[in-house]
């Protein structure tokens, strides 16, 4: 699932409230009784063994259907199932189906859904759910990302308990990344909600399928999950797992340090070189689950494409000039970003779509030099002059000085120091920066469809095909509150629809580096670094860590679902 994200992983995500010297008490763990845990279950009632997680966020809402912010989607991943899970090697596996089909000309699919299913509340899982499920995104379109997953369906129906068929309105070549984020959701709680009710639905009680059950949550303060038994799936070997936020990331390493937590999913890298030499620590680094891409995000909202329902629509104009893009573009010193911000750990970025994507990414596009000369005169050339000599230039005739906000989530572990340095980078060539950071829920209401900003630093984590990505810059997208940025390009949107529906491999490959191109030329991100996903564990409290797979997310279901008690 693409997740808006701060930098980050996919990073990549809430308002902290937390104080930098302490951490949320962990709620009581259930009894016995509570759970109806059987004989045989890992640890004694009385001494629940339960993984505590360290993170810089909290979900922005228990909802899939209105979830923004990555935490949200880590916690759905464990609650609840999907027809396909998404393996860390970037392999899909049948989840609730047992057996696919499909049609020779490719329009039917025909699942088997597994028996034996049921919600966390008792009440059996069955065709009808799902086929619910997917017909509720569809016909909620006011919700964030979930509905575009749902374009090509035709129609979906259960003819009976453990059958779904899915009708494509033409045939698409990514069937399996369609399904796997369209959380299976109880028609029995889900059923009468519709319209404002569903997207206005808290779903506090979180009812799921899947291997873990919510159990209690506080918003910015702690998640409480309890591992399933006797699932038909998956068998945790622990008894529970609590997420746990901290006010910073400073906070962070030191509960770390002091076993408050046994695992954190985040931390700036100058950590990174004293947790290594720590006793019974282990930091490990590799590519995020979801490929990762921080982005500098202009606002390019005119009158013509301005949200007319929610919009304000009040970035400064010159960002619209192609000219000034291009001279922040030059200004920006990527490799020293990341040496900075990252300690190396990173690449220089140029597409929306991350390099961790593989035959997807456009590694053919050449990226704009760093040239503080040649940023001046673009726009000397495009007579952005400094009249008054306060050392901020003004637009062409004077009167409105290029001084831009640029905000950034107040959780994000990089941004604040890249803030700094872009500030420094652009004032070489006359550019001004107001630098505020914003608690995520600010942040993401002034952003998209209100675009109430000027310049944002935020990012996104990847679905593993192209698909998502590519449609944030969509015109289709620029109301919805999916598209950052306003951009509009009927070009781009032709192109975009056409390989959407190509099932020729090396045909669509072509179009997505494309549609990369065009979306490069025409600057509509700045795209400083793709990062890698730095995450430490303590080595004294629970062992069997998924560490050897491509990709790297603890927090996943996968290591999850095996870590177990050091004995």
């Amino acid at each position: 699932m693409t997740k808006r994200y701060t930098l980050f992983a996919l990073a990549l995500t809430l308002a902290l409230v937390l104080a930098a010297c302490g951490s949320p008490a962990a709620p009581a763990a259930p009894t016995e009784a509570d759970t109806g845990a059987p004989a045989d279950s890992p640890s004694p009632a009385s001494e629940p063994v339960q993984v505590r997680i360290g993170w810089g966020g909290s979900p922005d809402t228990l909802n899939p259907g209105t979830a923004v912010l990555s935490e949200a989607y880590t916690l759905f991943e464990l609650v609840y199932d999907s027809m396909y899970q998404l393996n860390l090697d970037g392999s899909y596996s049948l989840e609730l189906a047992e057996s696919a089909e499909v049609s020779e000309d490719g329009i039917t699919w025909t699942f088997k859904i597994r028996s034996g299913i049921t919600w966390h509340d008792g009440q059996p899982l069955t065709a009808r759910d799902i086929a619910f499920s997917y017909n509720f995104y569809q016909s909620n379109q006011d919700f964030a990302f979930l509905p575009i997953y749902t374009d090509y369906f035709a129609s979906v129906e259960a003819p009976d308990d453990s059958t779904v068929v899915i009708t494509l309105s033409e045939a698409i070549p990514n069937m399996e990344s369609q399904l796997v984020f369209l959380y299976v959701l109880p028609q029995h709680i889900w059923g009468e909600l519709e319209g404002a009710s569903a997207a206005e639905f808290e779903n506090t009680a979180m009812v799921g399928s899947g291997p873990f059950k919510l159990v209690d949550y506080v918003q910015n303060e702690y998640v409480q999950l309890e591992a399933v038994r006797n699932h038909p799936l998956y068998n945790a070997k622990i008894d529970g797992v609590v997420f746990r936020t901290y006010g910073n990331t400073d906070a962070l390493v030191q509960a770390l340090r002091a076993g408050e937590v046994d695992m954190i999913t985040e931390m700036t890298n100058t950590a990174v070189p004293s947790l290594r030499n720590e006793a019974d620590i282990q930091v490990v680094n590799g590519a995020p689950a979801a490929p990762a891409v921080s982005d500098i995000i202009f606002n390019l909202t005119d009158e013509t494409t301005c949200p007319p329902d929610d919009g304000l629509c009040t970035g400064h104009p010159a960002l619209r000039d192609r000219n000034v893009r291009l001279a922040l573009a030059h200004a920006t010193d990527k490799q020293k970003i990341i040496d900075v911000v990252l300690l190396g750990l990173g690449t220089p970025g140029t597409a929306l779509l991350p390099d961790g994507l593989g035959v997807w990414y456009n590694d053919s596009i050449v990226d704009y030099e760093f040239n503080v000369d040649l940023a001046n005169q673009i726009l000397d050339d495009a007579g952005y002059l400094d009249t008054d000599a306060d050392g901020v230039r003004e637009m062409p005739g004077g009167g409105n000085p290029l001084s831009f906000r640029l905000n950034w989530p107040s959780d994000s572990t990089t941004a604040p120091r890249e803030a700094e340095l872009l500030s420094e980078m652009y004032a070489l060539i006359g550019v001004q920066l107001q630098l505020q950071a914003l608690d995520p829920d600010t942040l993401t209401a002034v952003c998209c469809p209100v675009f109430d900003f000027d310049l944002i630093i935020w990012g996104w984590g990847s679905d593993p095909d192209p698909g998502f990505l590519l449609s944030v810059m969509t015109t289709d997208e620029i109301p919805t509150g999916t598209s950052e940025t306003g951009y509009s390009n009927p070009a781009y949107d032709e192109l975009y629809y056409a390989q959407a529906v190509e099932l020729d491999l090396q045909t669509r490959i072509d179009m997505v580096h494309e549609l990369q191109q065009i979306a490069f030329d025409d600057i509509v991100y700045i795209i400083p670094f793709y990062d890698q996903s730095v995450q430490a564990f303590r080595t004294d409290r629970f062992t069997g860590w998924i560490i050897d797979q491509p990709k790297l997310a603890l927090e996943d279901v996968s290591s999850l679902l095996v870590i177990e008690p050091v004995p």
